[in-house]
């Protein structure tokens, strides 16, 4: 029934006949299934930093009462095989949208599926290595970021920096002519399914539109001139094709897509995937989640592209309770709910969705694995404020408005001492090192393959962290002085020593990260602190030597 909590047989990777008998699991399985929803826990929502904040504590606590309620039996969920599926994606799910491939033109799905082989052709599709409670691992996904010039996507504090695509006006040097047509296709795709998302979210709203008024005019107990202005609003939007102005602005505000994730995995090739946890789903290439780092409320839209159907013996599939495990499927569950049923919707090859709104927000999601290899192209509006070269170029001119740069002297020194100065300067200090140079770096020799375009603005960067660094040393040397007073000295101090903690604490971590390829100097400096003298370490990042670089 609905809702309720069933059992259901366990979908594993020992074969097709086993996915297919629909007996129940072993007692050892059972145990197996316990210990993988603990395990996975984590994978309930997006995101992930090193540090732990109240909310992710809140999550946590909600994820484990979650997991005290499902027990031992597993979640229900629907499949188009199901009496009820679209009901329950109407009424439940109706922000989840589906374009099946025959309604996309044939010659996108030709440029951007030549494009999905181009780019693995010439290897430029990664792992990432991703921190999750504090651990590093490799994404099971190999994925790719192209998007407008400049503009960086992070997740599970990992941070990528697109390919830039050719945006008219931009002089972009690609590694060869075939990397071009690639970046142009996924750049058409983009377009195409910009377009497509503001004409769906035209339909949804006329839908709710139109359900908001069909529950006014059905209510007998409204007065009467209510019903007669809303008898000459729904005159007014008989056209199919009308959308108040207003939202019109709005929606197309609220699409612009400025990247893409692009993804690609081969399942049989994989020696483990995860099982589904909660629903019995089978076979996921990615965990439950919530898409982040976007603009609140953005749809996402993707374009899936499994290489070829499998060839599947019906008659073998025909018991089985649950998805076809051979086909690929996005999973759909509202955060935090047992009682409404999950979704499995399956995706053939070329088939667009769009999950609309707030749909990423209110709802989870994964991705379920079938056995041929899939492509997907995932398009986001990231929210790029402070994840843009122009934003940390902004940062860089701010801090180094300090710095007393004399070009007819060979001193520098700094313009001001005051407090709020000097915590704005180490601020962003460490975000230049730690949210970009260090991001960049320690992804290796991965951007060489496509195109040279990030190397001068990072070296740009790098000069930048250098002048930082001395403007540290000299924040050093000056609360060092006799002429500055006890006061002076503790207040500096105080609001400067906690950057410098930070930054020691991530190069350690940092160094272990990347498996020790970066090389660091202790320049070991002391100052008097509150009558105690204390050792500040400012270590200094020299670049990685080339060829020295974390690849995967």
């Amino acid at each position: 029934m609905p809702g309720a909590v069933v059992p259901r047989p366990r979908q594993g990777r020992q074969g097709a006949a086993e996915k297919t008998t629909g007996r129940q699991p072993s007692p050892v399985m059972v145990h197996r299934a316990g210990a993988a929803r603990m395990r996975d826990a984590g994978c309930m929502c997006g995101g992930g930093s090193m540090k732990r904040s109240a909310g992710e504590s809140e999550q946590q606590a909600k994820k484990q009462k979650l997991l005290e309620e499902i027990g031992e039996s597993w979640l229900p969920y629907l499949t188009p095989r199901d009496a009820e599926f679209y009901q329950l994606w109407k009424t439940k799910y109706s922000k989840l949208i589906l374009r099946t491939s025959d309604t996309v033109p044939k010659e996108l799905h030709q440029v951007v599926q030549d494009a999905f082989l181009t780019l693995q052709k010439h290897g430029c599709l990664f792992q990432d290595l991703i921190r999750i409670k504090g651990k590093d691992c490799l994404t099971p996904v190999s994925r790719i970021l192209i998007g407008n010039p400049g503009c960086t996507y992070k997740y599970l504090n990992t941070r990528l920096f697109t390919v830039p695509w050719p945006v008219e006006g931009s002089k972009i040097k690609y590694c060869n002519p075939e990397m071009f047509d690639a970046c142009k296709a996924l750049m058409k795709l983009n377009d195409y399914l910009y377009n497509e998302t503001v004409q769906a979210l035209k339909e949804q709203s006329l839908s709710e539109t139109k359900e908001t008024k069909d529950a006014a005019v059905t209510n007998k107990e409204q007065d009467f001139s209510t019903c007669v202005e809303g008898e000459r609003t729904i005159l007014e939007d008989q056209s199919s094709s009308y959308v108040p102005r207003t939202d019109c602005i709005n929606l197309k505000s609220k699409t612009p897509y400025n990247l893409t994730l692009l993804n690609y995995m081969d399942p049989l090739q994989m020696l483990y995937l995860k099982q589904e946890p909660y629903f019995g789903m089978g076979n996921m290439a990615v965990s439950w989640h919530h898409d982040e780092n976007l603009v609140e409320r953005s749809t996402v839209a993707v374009y899936s592209y499994s290489c070829k159907d499998p060839v599947i013996n019906r008659n073998q599939l025909q018991d089985l309770r649950g998805r076809d495990p051979a086909v690929w499927h996005v999973g759909l569950k509202i955060a935090w709910d047992i009682k409404t049923p999950g979704l499995a919707l399956p995706l053939h090859p070329g088939d667009c969705y769009f999950m609309l709104d707030d749909l990423n927000m209110t709802h989870q999601h994964c991705v379920l694995a079938g056995w041929p290899p899939r492509f997907s192209s995932t398009h986001r509006v990231a929210e790029c404020s402070r994840g843009t070269l122009d934003y940390i170029f902004r940062q860089c001119e701010t801090a180094l408005q300090n710095l007393q740069d004399d070009s007819e002297s060979v001193a520098l020194s700094l313009k001001s001492l005051e407090v709020t100065i000097v915590k704005e300067v180490e601020g962003i200090h460490n975000e230049v090192e730690f949210e970009w140079l260090r991001q960049f770096w320690f992804q290796g020799k991965r951007y060489r393959k496509c195109t040279d375009w990030w190397f001068e603005p990072m070296a740009k960067l790098e000069e930048f962290w250098k002048k930082m660094e001395i403007m540290t040393s000299l924040v050093l040397s000056e609360v060092g002085k006799e002429e500055c007073t006890m006061e002076q000295r503790n207040e500096i101090v105080s609001c400067f020593l906690p950057f410098l903690t930070e930054r020691q604490e991530l190069r350690k971590e940092w160094t272990a990260r990347i498996g020790g390829s970066s090389h660091f100097l202790d320049d070991n400096t002391h100052c008097h602190y509150k009558g105690t003298t204390v050792k500040l370490a400012v270590l200094n990042m020299v670049p990685v030597p080339a060829g020295k670089e974390f690849t995967r």
